[in-house]
Parts: C-alpha cells; sequence; structure tokens
C-alpha cells in the first residue's frame, strides 16, 4: 500500500512533467521565451501586479536583440501577450518542485520509502535540478544582440532531458507498481525495444530542430517536400542547422518508427499469446495506435504551416502541441513496454 501511494505521487510528477513539456513548446512556439529576462527564483513566482513593474519588465525586454530586430513594434499589451507564456512555464516548473519536494518530505516523514529508493530518488534530484541548470542557461544564451531565439539545439537539450526525467520517473514509478512475476523475460524482444526508443529520441531531438528552426515552413507539402521526394543539395548543407535537411530527416525518421513499430507489434504479439496473463496482452496496443496517429497529425501540422502565426497561438500551433503530446505518449508506451518484458530474470540470493 505505502509504494503505491509512492508510485501514484511519481506518476503525478510524470503529467506534470507532460504538462510542463507543453508549455514550453507553447512558449517556443509564440516566441515567448526571451519575454523575461530576470531570474527571480523567489519572488519571480508573481507576474507583474502594478503598471510599474510592467513597465520594467517591458523595458528589460526592449534591451535584447528580438524585440529590437524583430518585435520593435510591439506595444506593452503584445508583450503582455508574450509575458503570459514565458511566466506560465515557470510557475508551473516551480510547482513542479514544490509538489516533489512536498511529497518527499511527506512520505519521508510517514516512513513510506525503504533503502532500495534511496538511489532513484537521488538520481532524480540530480535530474530535476539539472533540467532547471539546462533551462536557465538556454534562456540566458538568447538574452543579447545576436539572437532573435533561443538556440535550436539547446532547445532540443531541453526538452530531450525533460523527456529523460519523465521516462526515468515512470520507471521508477512501474518498479513500484508493477510485481515480477507480470513481467515477460524476453531479452530479444527487450533490446529491440530498447533500440525503437534509441530511435525515438533521436526522432524527438529533430522534432525539437524543426520547432526551434521553424522548419514546417520550408515545406509545407505532402508526400514530397516542395515537389521533391529528395530535397536538391542534401548532401551540401547541414543536417543540423539547415531547415529543409532537418526537414527531410524528421520525415524520414517518422515513416522508419512507422515501420519498425508494426514489426514490433507483430513480435509483441507472439509473446503475448504466449503469456495471456501478462499485462502485455493490452500495453502492447498503445505504441501501435500512438504512431499511427502520431504520423496522421504530423502531416496535417506539416499541411497547416501557412497558417502560422508568430506571437499567437492559432490553428498551428495547436495542432504542433498535439504532435508534440502524442510524441511524448508514445514514448512512455515503449517505456511501459520495455519494462513489462525484461531482459533477464531476477536472481534471488538466499541468505544462509
Amino acid at each position: 500500500m505505502k509504494k503505491r501511494a509512492v508510485a501514484w505521487w511519481l506518476l503525478a510528477g510524470v503529467i506534470m512533467i507532460v504538462v510542463q513539456t507543453l508549455l514550453g513548446g507553447v512558449t517556443r512556439l509564440t516566441g515567448s521565451g526571451l519575454s523575461i529576462t530576470k531570474w527571480n527564483p523567489l519572488f519571480g513566482i508573481l507576474p507583474p501586479l502594478n503598471n510599474k513593474q510592467w513597465e520594467d519588465a517591458f523595458n528589460g525586454y526592449k534591451q535584447i536583440g528580438q524585440f529590437k530586430f524583430m518585435n520593435s513594434g510591439y506595444t506593452l499589451a503584445d508583450f503582455k501577450s508574450i509575458f503570459f507564456w514565458e511566466w506560465l512555464h515557470r510557475f508551473w516548473a516551480r510547482m513542479l518542485g514544490i509538489v516533489f519536494v512536498a511529497g518527499f518530505a511527506y512520505f519521508l516523514i510517514k516512513k513510506y520509502f525503504d533503502r532500495q529508493m534511496i538511489k532513484p530518488f537521488i538520481v532524480l534530484f540530480l535530474l530535476g535540478g539539472l533540467q532547471g541548470l539546462i533551462g536557465w542557461v538556454m534562456v540566458v544564451s538568447g538574452l543579447n544582440d545576436s539572437h532573435l531565439y533561443v538556440d535550436h539545439i539547446k532547445l532540443a537539450l531541453h526538452f530531450v532531458s525533460a523527456m529523460i526525467l519523465a521516462c526515468y520517473t515512470l520507471w521508477f514509478a512501474l518498479k513500484l507498481l508493477i510485481p515480477d512475476e507480470k513481467r515477460i523475460v524476453n531479452q530479444t524482444q527487450h533490446s529491440y525495444t530498447l533500440l525503437i526508443i534509441i530511435l525515438l529520441f533521436v526522432q524527438l531531438t529533430y522534432g525539437a530542430f524543426m520547432a526551434g528552426l521553424k522548419a514546417a515552413l520550408t515545406a509545407p507539402t505532402w508526400p514530397t517536400i516542395n515537389g521533391m521526394w529528395i530535397p536538391d543539395g542534401l548532401m551540401n548543407g547541414s543536417f543540423i542547422n539547415n531547415t529543409i535537411n532537418v526537414h527531410f530527416i524528421h520525415r524520414g525518421l517518422a515513416y522508419i518508427l512507422l515501420v519498425v513499430l508494426i514489426t514490433w507489434f507483430v513480435k509483441v504479439s507472439h509473446i503475448a499469446k504466449e503469456n495471456i496473463t501478462s499485462i502485455l496482452s493490452n500495453t502492447r496496443w498503445w505504441p501501435l495506435l500512438l504512431v499511427l496517429l502520431q504520423v496522421i497529425i504530423g502531416i496535417i501540422t506539416v499541411l497547416c504551416a501557412p497558417l502560422i502565426v508568430f506571437g499567437k497561438f492559432g490553428t498551428f500551433e495547436m495542432l504542433a502541441e498535439l504532435h508534440q503530446l502524442v510524441a511524448m505518449f508514445l514514448l512512455m508506451s515503449l517505456v511501459v513496454n520495455l519494462y513489462v518484458v525484461r531482459r533477464r530474470k531476477l536472481v534471488k540470493v538466499k541468505l544462509k
């Protein structure tokens, strides 16, 4: 009972991380990430409360390149609209920290923890702290005259680190919720699932590149990329900084993941039939359905790219956020299946 309570608290943390990541996506899509130029970890939880505070915040924004070279026509009302998303993103991060610390203190006082939980919690603290540090470094790097947006590579690092934190928290919760007798031993399938997760992380990185570079705008067509199956000059440009190349890789990885996950489903279905009492009979469906949905949403999102409105949250932005949400669900579903199908049996040592 105590372990289940801790597990549900951890799962609540996973949900909050997902929401936090979505808010980060909105912040990026609306160009709001550099609107708050000062870091105030304690009193920054409150937005400006009067006219003077708003003017001070706006004057701080006027000192950076994003305002000078792109948003110089912004009024205070315009600034408030982008400030809101960045403030909400930071506010939710603080709430996430409070929920974690408060929950940890409560369970510690109630003696819900055992020795096996010590190392996982240390790792969680470190991953959470690292995530916050990466986020602040990312923002600071854009508070100058040289950048109109936060660097897309730093953005990808921030996103991927959030997903690692979410996956680790989910894995920790699964260890407390799912007994070993409900898990299946299959080393080949476990390794195959792990490889797909690694491939998905590469795809998530390129998804962040897409958002950071606004690469969807370079080819709002399907199934070809601006009338070409393979873009001209593909090998002459960067596969990290060139928008059309990033777009091409992101699409290609999506098709590869679709095929790989269909074959994964076929293989895991055979295992599930041999172990009808395992929860694998249900969990095996999640990655297949989610990857099909993800590809469809991805196509629609690309076709709607011309509808993007900088600084606003419209149709394209909503589709892009839905695309990101389903991608996170896909990752979580694979982590669950990775846990359910373990590499080898646990060897229990009997004490004499």
